[in-house]
């Protein structure tokens, strides 16, 4: 299994490598030291920028696919309140089969938002491995890395910053430089990731949604995933702390921009940009589900004591011509 995944990684390594190697030539030619720590540190930053611009046209789907998962809420909560409290495995199977049917019919995909970390793993753990296994092409142990050579290994194993090498590990480290400069990029860490999930879920979703499993999860992520920094920061080199923390900036600065100018629908930023659009005498744009009716109408039906018939939702085109006609 283990060889498996060595040579399911080795592409990913040697790519990694070479973008970095790039970068770290293309500073040296600008006149920044070859051997000096902050010119590797910018290639590890390189390195973040092409792999996060080359994944902007796969995030932009990511986000017109929340946005779509966002406006099918209310329906889900439908599906749901229909079946509550039935266990047997007809009515398991049939709420299945309808909440299946809502996205194949919205062309939603709950797994798309999961997209982008299964693309960005990939390039994480080949950094970590390029990193690690520095050392073994410095003494001459392991074989080059792509372009990365014995001179260029042993030049970047000794290449520090603040005092601590970028090879260093915290658990192994022989200076206090290290352990300070890991405890400060694990604090820059869980700061980016925390006000990422936290403009997310107060900016972002609409009161509906902070109500169901996902939200509630989100909110668990929003205090475990820095003690998952903590814990596991101090098995990490420092270069890949930085290119964590990095890739946390750009997540963190992308999503701010997005809240702000394609935030979900129903949500707090998107009745922002209502106002925004108001005051400036732009029209204000109402997103739909399929078969015409917004988000709001549809979370009203749900809301609201089911009493008779089930009443099908009206987009607002189809209530004024209803009323037209009478």
């Amino acid at each position: 299994m283990i060889d498996f995944f060595t040579s399911l990684i080795k592409p990913i390594e040697w790519l990694v490598a070479w973008i970095m190697y790039g970068f770290h030539t293309g500073f040296t030619a600008l006149g920044m030291p070859s051997a000096s720590g902050w010119t590797w540190t910018l290639s590890i930053i390189g390195l973040v920028i092409v792999m996060r611009a080359a994944m902007i046209p796969l995030f932009v789907r990511q986000i017109h696919a929340s946005r779509k998962m966002q406006l099918i809420q209310p329906e889900l909560q439908k599906i749901q309140k229909k079946y509550k409290g039935k266990t047997d495995p007809e009515s398991r199977q049939a709420m299945t089969a309808e909440t299946m049917d809502l996205y194949k019919r919205s062309g939603t995909n709950p797994f798309s938002s999961c997209l982008p970390i299964l693309l960005q793993s990939p390039f994480f753990f080949g950094l970590f491995r390029v990193l690690y296994g520095l050392s073994s092409v410095a003494d001459g142990t392991k074989d080059s890395i792509g372009p990365i050579t014995q001179p260029i290994a042993i030049e970047f194993d000794q290449a520090t910053i603040f005092g601590a090498q970028l090879s260093d590990v915290f658990l192994r480290a022989e200076n206090w430089q290290t352990r300070v400069v890991t405890v400060v990029l694990i604090v820059l860490m869980s700061g980016t990731t925390f006000m990422t999930q936290h403009q997310l879920m107060r900016k972002n979703m609409p009161a509906s949604a902070l109500d169901n499993p996902f939200a509630k999860q989100q909110k668990m992520l929003l205090y475990i995933l820095p003690l998952v920094f903590a814990v596991s920061g101090v098995n990490f080199p420092i270069g890949v702390l930085i290119y964590w923390f990095t890739t946390n900036l750009w997540s963190m600065t992308q999503q701010f921009y997005v809240i702000r100018r394609m935030p979900a629908p129903g949500s707090p930023a998107e009745k922002a940009l209502q106002e925004r659009r108001k005051r400036r005498g732009k029209p204000i744009n109402e997103l739909t589900l399929p078969g015409g009716a917004t988000a709001e109408e549809i979370e009203a039906e749900v809301e609201a004591p089911v009493s008779g018939q089930r009443q099908q939702p009206k987009s607002k085109k189809r209530a004024k011509k209803g009323k037209g006609g009478r």
